[in-house]
């Protein structure tokens, strides 16, 4: 069958945040999402935010809902094991706010979901091809054991990469690093004073971002070795390692919830487009968690986007010239992203001799710089 409207595979955060972008325009859209109705509202995991995409949030009218859900990060203390040197950001030095939030997942899809016309949305529809083509691009899916087929001159994937397979025309570049993320929910002796911290170590970068009163998540990277270890520890002889990894800034680690890990890797695909069709999101790139880049890079995909369908003519929408406009105006926010992503964990996640008083001289720098402040926070916050 041949839809009138322009199709979205994928209703998570991204999906939704230009199915909404259009929706408040009276753009018309068909969304296709795996899971069921609600399905993802108690999902738990926490969403690192940054300002930037609170500001688009709140366009979208979202962030009222969801605020006192998040929590603000008004400080980020970057230190190395085993090392001189750490810096400091602040929000207030920058003229914002926050410097970003943690927000749990479900909060902010429950949020989304709630602003969108669900009529608009095919729940329990798995997408199983992707086909760009003239003049349409299509999805084959499964709703409910049943084989339908959508077309339309502009088919976005901002599902993850779940249903991209082989497309025509696009290649997949992937770095494993060999490493995985353990992530958890750690309660701490002191409060955190909406301070996040990110720590280098040897091993890799670990974060802790305030997550609630006197809680934290956590984001533990290693080699999957380490990381499978770390996972079959009982709560108390993983509090002490983490404490011994982490120092005192905290006081002691009194609890943690359920450890959950995930392999980690740097993929991208090149290019992002073909005939008819974008591919934005985390479908579009994966990168380390360090930084928390990769969901605000996401979040800036379907907002740049949704600003072009709006800016383009009916007949011209999804067409090689608007496509083509998408890839440059993204370019270089992706790409930087997963560039400095992949230096952060390059240089600070080694032991060759002198890369450690190399690294601190460059924390120290760092914090007394004020220029170079200013270029990391705007990278972080709204991806320049």
């Amino acid at each position: 069958m041949q839809a009138d409207n322009i199709i979205i595979v994928g209703g998570g955060p991204v999906g939704s945040v230009l199915a909404l972008a259009l929706q408040q325009q009276g753009v018309e859209f068909t969304m296709l999402e795996v899971r069921a109705k609600g399905a993802s509202h108690a999902d738990k995991r926490a969403l690192a935010l940054s300002y930037g995409s609170r500001l688009i949030l709140e366009k979208l009218g979202v962030w009222p809902t969801v605020e006192a859900k998040a929590t603000a990060i008004n400080t980020i203390h970057i230190s190395q094991r085993g090392g001189l040197g750490r810096t400091k950001l602040n929000a207030a030095e920058h003229n914002q706010p926050a410097l970003g939030y943690v927000l749990p997942y479900g909060e902010l899809t429950k949020a989304l979901d709630n602003a969108l016309d669900t009529n608009r949305v095919m729940y329990e529809a798995e997408a199983i091809e992707i086909k760009p083509g003239e003049p349409f691009a299509q999805v084959v899916f499964n709703q409910l054991g049943e084989m339908k087929t959508l077309k339309n001159p502009l088919l976005v994937v901002a599902d993850g990469g779940r249903s991209l397979g082989e497309i025509e025309g696009i290649e997949r570049e992937t770095k494993e690093y060999g490493h995985d993320a353990l992530v958890s929910k750690v309660q701490t002796e002191l409060p955190h004073n909406n301070i996040a911290y990110e720590r280098f170590t040897p091993s890799g970068p670990m974060a802790l971002l305030p997550n609630g009163e006197r809680n934290f998540s956590l984001v533990w990277t290693g080699k999957k070795a380490s990381i499978d270890e770390l996972l079959s520890l009982d709560d108390k002889t993983f509090l002490h390692e983490l404490h011994q990894a982490f120092g005192d800034r905290v006081g002691k680690f009194l609890s943690v919830e359920k450890r959950m890990s995930f392999p980690l890797k740097l993929s991208s695909l090149k290019p992002t487009t073909a005939s008819h069709l974008a591919v934005i999101g985390n479908a579009a790139q994966t990168m380390h968690p360090v930084a928390g880049q990769g969901f605000n890079v996401g979040l800036r995909d379907a907002w740049t986007l949704a600003g072009l369908i709006l800016s383009t003519p009916l007949q011209a929408i999804g067409s090689a010239e608007m496509l083509s406009q998408y890839s440059q105006q993204r370019k270089r926010d992706t790409r930087g992203g997963l560039v400095f992503t992949d230096l952060l964990v390059n240089v600070f996640s080694n032991n060759l001799i002198g890369v450690s008083s190399l690294r601190g001289l460059g924390l120290g720098f760092l914090e007394v710089v004020k220029p170079a402040k200013n270029v990391l926070v705007g990278k972080m916050s709204f991806g320049k």
